[in-house]
């Protein structure tokens, strides 16, 4: 499966820790038996055993085998500095995770961001993990991807660009002073490449890109288009206009945002729809809120009800929770942000939400069967079924229940809000999925 151009060095020579150094907890690392072996120390915080080389583009590969009741993580491209969190390790790291969740291969961003791809992006890879087994490890980065793969299976497919260079490091994760220690993780065959880096195949797994408005080779491979290419109007007008608004929205810097004025809907520029109609899609963007902020990403708008103000259609939900009134009105929190509007609650991911002016990661899967699901920083948080009993109840109760068969049309445009308050949109990209 893998194309190879370039030699191995070897990082680890089998016999002891020389080119590693130990950093922030007092885990247990010893060398044995060609092994690294690392060992949990109750009550210590997460250690790292650190190359003293730095790495930017390289292939590595290692073998390791853990316990099941443990957690572990290879870092990469990975950094330790006294200006941050006291010289606390952080940046990308590889999943080693036996637990039930099974998200060994997927990408977390160690004291920082946290989860970049999470294996829910790819669940078929979580069969990958063999327990109780010696598992190979593979991390290609190169130029700003970043792939994984578990046992020859590709886990991840990350396209970021916040660190170029680190080191490598092996995880021993921490553990409370209640929680038993010993429990061990080992390392072996730990080898890079760094030169004519020959880059494994281009697959068909999801692609988490971070950049803005820009497509991956595997992207494209993939069917994923720009929705909005990141500079003009092209591809979008105004709600119930032949035009694009002439106020009330921005393009400046590769961002697309709404002019903060009332904040009230649709009373400056008004919403923006694509020109053309969706079907089944996956839809992807990257938005930002100010404080106090809301707006909204719809789809399946037909612009047939011949209504005044925002565009009607199914709604992704977006809100700053803390600051807007509306996060407290409709039932049980179905005004809250990734919402389905007024019908179906997101649900509360612990670190699942950026802060206000960080970018947020939203995303609508609208399957063939008329399946649904609402994403939010790579956790589904609404999942449903258009036209079901279930989804029909919730209408017939919901300030949409004027609406004749509402959300129930065989495609529709998608829009974006225009609320009245300052929001930015951006990385605006869609796959149209096949319907039989």
């Amino acid at each position: 499966m893998f194309a190879q151009t370039s030699k191995w060095t070897t990082l680890f020579n089998g016999k002891d820790l020389i080119g590693w150094k130990q950093l922030n907890g007092k885990a247990m690392y010893e060398a044995k038996n060609g092994e690294i072996i690392g060992s949990t120390v109750s009550g210590e915080p997460n250690s790292f055993l650190v190359t003293e080389n730095n790495y930017g583009d390289f292939i590595l590969e290692l073998e390791f085998k853990v316990d099941p009741i443990m957690n572990s993580g290879i870092q990469f491209r990975s950094e330790s500095k006294s200006d941050y969190k006291d010289g606390r390790v952080h940046g990308y790291q590889y999943e080693i995770d036996p637990s039930a969740r099974a998200w060994s291969g997927g990408i977390y961003d160690e004291a920082r961001r946290e989860w970049l791809y999470p294996l829910e992006y790819n669940p078929s890879a979580k069969t990958a993990f063999k327990q109780n087994e010696w598992n190979t490890a593979r991390i290609e980065a190169i130029g700003n991807t970043m792939r994984t793969f578990l046992n020859g299976i590709p886990t991840a497919n990350l396209v970021d660009d916040l660190t170029p260079k680190g080191f490598i490091a092996l995880q021993v994760h921490a553990i409370s002073k209640e929680q038993v220690p010993g429990k061990q993780i080992r390392w072996r065959n730990i080898r890079i490449q760094t030169e004519n880096l020959a880059p494994t195949p281009l697959d068909n797994i999801f692609v988490a890109n971070t950049l803005s408005n820009s497509l991956s080779d595997q992207e494209k491979k993939n069917g994923v288009v720009l929705l909005w290419d990141g500079k003009t109007t092209n591809g979008w007008r105004g709600a119930y206009k032949e035009q694009f608004p002439e106020k009330g929205w921005e393009i400046k810097d590769g961002l697309l945002s709404v002019v903060k004025s009332s904040g009230g809907e649709s009373q400056n520029g008004g919403d923006l729809v694509t020109v053309n109609e969706y079907r089944a899609f996956d839809l992807q963007f990257q938005f930002k809120l100010t404080e106090g902020a809301n707006s909204g990403v719809k789809y399946f708008v037909t612009e047939s009800e011949g209504n005044k103000g925002s565009a009607i259609g199914l709604e992704y939900q977006i809100l700053d929770d803390d600051k807007h009134p509306d996060a407290k009105l409709g039932v049980v929190g179905n005004r809250t942000i990734a919402s389905l509007y007024d019908l179906i609650p997101s649900l509360k991911i612990k670190s699942g939400l950026h802060k206000i002016g960080d970018w947020n990661y939203g995303r609508i899967v609208v399957y063939p069967d008329n399946r649904v699901e609402h994403w939010l920083n790579g956790y589904k948080v609404v999942e449903y079924v258009r036209g079901s009993l279930i989804y029909q109840a919730l209408v017939a109760r919901s300030k949409y229940a004027q609406w004749t068969n509402f959300g129930m049309a065989e495609k529709g445009r998608i829009s974006l809000q225009d609320h009245g308050d300052n929001v930015s949109f951006r990385s605006i990209k869609v796959k149209q999925l096949k319907v039989n």
